[in-house]
């Protein structure tokens, strides 16, 4: 709620670059926070598909946001009457289902390209059939239109009209029989990969990168000729779930995007799901000697006697922020127990250590600790996981060094750091030929690093965020000469930098490969370097929270593949670039998204 009203006047586009910093707050500070956000402010908050009805939990939460002006409004959407009647101060709205000719007309929007159904009169009688067995359920009509959209076999459209799923036992208004269907035509390679949605809880914002690597640890990403990067098929994988309606609020921001899941294309999931997937939470009994992935979302709910009867478990996640591990004594029976871990996501414990014995599963490829608020050192024996693709030590603040040694881990592709440490030595990067991503994160103490750019070759993503005392990144933000050796790399994130009045010069090594350029939180930024106009192949450009920042260079027009222009938080460069108006339009008028926020914080 407290990142929602930060990102009230923005477009979606742009929210992720408004959110909030409250990883460390305890329960005290963001009730305050939420509070002072509230206090006097007139609000919509809109509560979607409400299932819990513990009273005292609704009537804490308006308690909380009671301070807000009496013009404020909460809308609550819920399938129990009893919810409904319980929250409710008015009568409720019961939403009736779509109209046999609407269902219908929604069917062949989505089941054939436009004016197309009258060439296939066959198809489109099967099709009525089809849209009355959907009994008005929208998202039931849109998923069963999209798995059979441009195909044309007759027998395909009879197998959905005649399945016996229909006839399954269900309940009133039950979708989850259409939406099997639906899941029942996806290709193996999609439905393989579709069941680890239910690892994650309902209405959970996805990142691109965070569900293709768990995919790819399992080799469910499969490149058919082998010369496609994994990547970009992931990539693929989702665009055609997204095409297949089921994944929705779904944003692009190039280099990645950010999705949900439908909350029935959950359950859906975790119906195909079976038991080797379980979200362990406080009505877990026990895990079942065929759990091969499991996703803790409660505190509490972890006891020794839950895993008795497992031991071959591949996957540990947390992926409720706040919600993690804070027991040494469980983690090292899980390391002793399930010697075939392959990914291990710690975020939000609260050790103090991690065991020695993390070196014994020599197949773990990912090991995510972030965001750990007690963890002070790492064991040196970590080094010592010679297959480790992904290593994240983000938001550990209390961490006083990263091991010697990590130079080990050769087969690192994506490394996130936050340490206290003022250098990091170049000799323990110079091994990390497959390195693409790399973070450096509230390294508040960090002065110098290593000559990542003639070391790091295969770098293609740097963040550099909050990290105040940085002097130079050795060369990075110094040298003004351009690198040359910069020639993979295509993202580059740089944010909260009080100091620097400019922009490295650097850049230009990348002038042929950076796709996209994010700079935020410059308070003191004057000018961006006349460079800027070299890098042709910029896609995607955000300038966010630079108040100082006055004017873009002259030749901003000769960037004639840039897709996508976000400006706010930096009045008046926002006034200059106003559309249609401002004296900075004509260089900009080119680019086909352009988002320019106000001095009051809206945008056009």
């Amino acid at each position: 709620m407290i990142n929602s009203t930060s990102t009230s006047t923005q477009r979606p586009v742009l929210a992720l670059s408004h959110q909030e910093n409250i990883e460390h707050f305890d329960i005290e500070q963001l009730v305050s926070r939420l509070r002072h956000k509230l206090s006097g402010k007139k609000f919509v908050l809109v509560l979607d598909d409400i299932w819990d009805d513990n009273r005292s939990k609704w009537i804490e939460l308006k308690d909380l946001i009671k301070v807000g002006a009496v013009e404020s409004k909460i809308l609550v959407t819920t399938r129990s009457n009893l919810i409904a009647s319980m929250m409710g101060t008015v009568p409720m709205y019961t939403l009736k289902g779509l109209s046999l000719d609407n269902c219908l007309s929604l069917f062949v929007k989505w089941a054939f390209k436009e004016g197309e159904e009258v060439k296939y009169p066959h198809l489109s009688e099967i099709g009525k059939d089809i849209a009355k067995k959907c009994r008005g359920i929208p998202l039931a009509v849109k998923t069963l239109g999209s798995s059979l959209f441009s195909k044309f076999d007759l027998d395909k459209w009879k197998f959905v009209r005649d399945s016996q799923i229909w006839n399954l036992r269900q309940n009133k208004d039950d979708i989850l029989p259409v939406l099997k269907l639906s899941y029942d035509q996806m290709p193996s390679y999609l439905r393989h990969c579709f069941a680890y949605f239910s690892l994650f809880p309902k209405d959970y914002l996805f990142t691109l990168g965070e569900i293709c690597n768990l995919w790819d640890v399992f080799g469910l990403v499969q490149s058919p000729n082998g010369s496609q990067k994994l990547e970009n098929i992931a990539r693929d994988y989702i665009d055609e779930l997204h095409s297949r309606s089921f994944l929705q609020d779904f944003e692009d921001f190039g280099q990645t995007c950010v999705f949900k899941v439908h909350d029935l294309v959950h359950d859906l999931a975790m119906y195909v799901a079976k038991d080797a997937f379980v979200v362990v939470n406080s009505y877990t009994q026990n895990i079942p000697e065929q759990a091969r992935h499991l996703s803790i979302v409660e505190n509490d709910s972890l006891g020794h006697a839950l895993f008795s009867k497992s031991k071959s478990v591949r996957t540990i996640l947390c992926p409720i922020q706040g919600v993690g591990v804070d027991s040494e004594t469980l983690l090292d029976s899980w390391i002793s127990r399930y010697k075939y871990l392959r990914y291990l996501d710690l975020s939000d414990s609260s050790f103090e250590e991690l065991p020695n014995s993390i070196s014994k599963l020599d197949l773990l490829r990912v090991l995510i600790l972030s965001r750990n608020s007690k963890i002070r050192r790492l064991p040196h024996s970590i080094c010592e996981l010679q297959n480790l693709q992904e290593l994240s030590v983000r938001g550990c603040m209390e961490l006083e060094a990263l091991p010697k040694g990590l130079g080990k881990l050769i087969n690192l592709r994506q490394l996130f750091i936050t340490t206290k440490q003022s250098v990091l030595s170049h000799d323990e990067f110079a091994s990390m030929h497959h390195l693409q991503t790399l973070g450096f994160h509230y390294c508040d103490n960090l002065k110098f690093f290593f000559y990542a750019a003639q070391q790091l070759a295969s770098l293609e993503t740097l963040f550099v965020q909050s990290c105040g005392s940085l002097e130079m990144l050795n060369p990075w933000l110094c040298n003004e000469c351009p690198i040359t050796n910069l020639s993979l790399m295509k993202h580059l994130y740089l944010g909260d930098f009080p100091s620097l009045l400019t922009l490295p010069h650097w850049i230009l090594g990348a002038s042929n490969t950076l796709l996209s350029l994010v700079i935020k939180n410059f308070p003191n930024l004057k000018s961006l370097p006349e460079c800027l106009s070299f890098l042709t192949c910029l896609k995607r450009l955000q300038i966010v929270d630079c108040p100082q920042l006055l004017s873009l260079p002259n030749d901003m027009h000769h960037l004639i593949v840039l897709k996508y222009l976000g400006i706010d938080g930096c009045p008046e460069l926002c006034r200059k670039c106003q559309p249609q108006f401002g004296e900075y339009w004509p260089m900009l008028s080119h680019v086909k998204h352009v988002f320019i926020g106000d001095p009051n914080g809206k945008e056009n």
